[in-house]
């Protein structure tokens, strides 16, 4: 049989993941840190695009003014009816397509500024972060407390202001400073000393001797290489370490495991001596250094708002605070147009912002809405943990969310990461609602993991001394409660909320019951 080149004509179809399309995914999943910073750089790249923050609007015309001002003064102003309503606006999307619609054009029912009397509905809800110096509710204007923070010193900061007065030789000096950038932000310091000698030309008993006076330093504890060192440390600084102390230091292994006989034969003492020497232990610092960490915290922001009805249900709300207000001036794009060329690299530029900018907006539109879909979900899948708390707490996973809004898990799993719900019973993150299904002991409905755990951390501080419950216990008394639940899940759950065994908790608690002469 002959080989021959032949043609031929074949149809098909395949889904294609264009840029877009990926970057739509990564939108959804972002976080609202996340999602400024990534707004602020397209509304950077994009003349067309308005990133309105507060009262403040960075467009288009504000940046050609530093480039030419003349261009500046005679361009048209923005369209003024693209206002807060219009937080999505583009040049193809229809009105029944917008979230501005969706949410009754202004984001009236959220706290809608024309009417205040509504901002009280709930103030146990908003009252962390809108009744701040700065916030909405305080009158004030363009204030921002960070402006009046003080520079915070570092540890580092704090110990070369005691070098000086510690040591004058140079070369002790040089060992004490390179010590210094050893440390970590704890404090503690880890080197071998005998490679720092070397390194530094000098003899390890040198290196020894300027460690030893670098430990006098405040914090007290700071460069301790263990933290039976450090604990020691801070023990002679408070005069407390005699031969006894010096004992229970070096046996910190038994003090984890709260074997307290043992510790009193090593130790020598009695358990009144032992419980005063537990006591002096717990007013130690074992990371010394933290208290310098100039790492700012940030607050969280809920994504979503829930808050009672009027009618006795639940009302789901985008918060506002949230939501990037991106506007795409399309007055400045039709006065731009009009001074290019057709078909010139000018034009062809323009055209891709103004499709950059529309796809951008009707992304934010989808991610807005696909929030609220799972959001609402939520809140009517656990509409009984937010009437009567954890114990109430549905077993929930993605596929039931999936099914009832129609969208795939994939989707409800990246909406749920890194989103907030802000709910009368406090700051949720969304995954917190999904949890694994326990089964029932007299056939009824399932039980949440979460309220489970809740059960037995519950049981477990009401407990007393004479009444410590077991593992076995736990069990025993779940399954009156009609939880069918196995001994090593308890105790699986127990270790997760870090709470020690039945025998290290009585040992504790009987000495904590005779130190306070029960």
């Amino acid at each position: 049989m002959a080989l021959s080149a032949s043609l031929y004509l074949r149809q098909s179809q395949s889904l294609v993941m264009t840029p877009q399309l990926m970057q739509s995914i990564q939108l959804l999943q972002m976080t609202h840190l996340e999602l400024n910073q990534f707004i602020a750089q397209e509304v950077e790249k994009n003349p067309l695009l308005e990133f309105q923050a507060g009262d403040e609007t960075i467009t288009a015309q504000d940046r050609s003014a530093h480039e030419d001002p003349a261009l500046a003064s005679s361009e048209a102003a923005p369209d003024e009816a693209v206002g807060q309503g219009d937080l999505y606006d583009s040049a193809t999307s229809s009105p029944g397509e917008r979230l501005s619609d969706q949410l009754d054009a202004d984001f009236a029912n959220v706290f809608p500024d024309d009417t205040p009397p509504q901002r009280a509905d709930a103030p146990e809800l908003l009252g962390q972060w809108k009744s701040m110096p700065g916030g909405e509710g305080d009158g004030s204007e363009d204030y921002d407390l960070d402006d009046f923070v003080a520079g915070r010193k570092t540890l580092r900061d704090v110990l070369l202001e005691q070098l000086p007065l510690a040591l004058t030789a140079p070369g002790d000096r040089l060992v004490a400073q390179h010590l210094i950038d050893q440390l970590d932000e704890a404090g503690y310091l880890h080197v071998d000393l005998a490679d720092t000698a070397a390194r530094l030309g000098t003899t390890s008993e040198d290196v020894m001797r300027v460690l030893l006076i670098l430990q006098q330093f405040d914090p007290p504890g700071v460069f301790a290489r263990t933290l039976s060192e450090c604990l020691a440390i801070q023990l002679r600084a408070r005069d407390r370490f005699d031969p006894a102390m010096e004992a229970l230091i070096d046996n910190l292994e038994l003090l984890a495991r709260r074997d307290f006989a043992s510790l009193k034969k090593i130790c020598g003492v009695d358990e009144e001596d032992l419980v005063d020497m537990l006591a002096e232990i717990r007013k130690l610092d074992p990371k010394p250094g933290t208290s310098f960490e100039t790492s700012v915290s940030e607050a969280i922001v809920p994504d979503v708002i829930v808050r009672a009805g009027p009618d006795g249900g639940w009302l789901v709300e985008l918060n506002p605070d949230a939501l990037p207000r991106v506007l795409v001036n399309h007055d400045y794009f039709a006065a731009i147009s009009r001074g290019t060329q057709k078909n010139s690299a000018d034009q062809a530029f323009l055209s891709d912002c103004l499709q950059n900018a529309n796809w951008l907006t009707r992304s934010l539109d989808q991610r807005a809405r696909t929030i609220m879909k799972v959001a609402s979900e939520i809140v009517r899948q656990q509409d009984a943990f937010l009437v009567n708390g954890v114990d109430h707490l549905r077993p929930l996973n993605l596929r039931m969310v999936a099914d009832a809004i129609k969208m795939h898990e994939s989707t409800v799993s990246r909406v749920t990461s890194n989103k907030y719900m802000l709910t009368p019973r406090g700051l949720f993150e969304l995954k917190y609602f999904f949890t694994v299904s326990i089964g029932s002991a007299e056939n009824g409905d399932a039980h949440s993991a979460e309220s489970v755990r809740h059960r037995i951390r519950t049981m477990i501080q009401q407990e007393s001394a004479d009444a410590v419950l077991s593992d076995d216990d736990i069990v025993d008394l779940l399954k009156q409660s009609g939880v069918d639940i196995a001994r090593r899940t308890v105790a699986k759950y127990r270790e997760a909320m870090n709470i020690p065994s039945s025998v290290q908790r009585r040992r504790e608690k009987r000495a904590l019951a005779k130190a306070a002469g029960f």
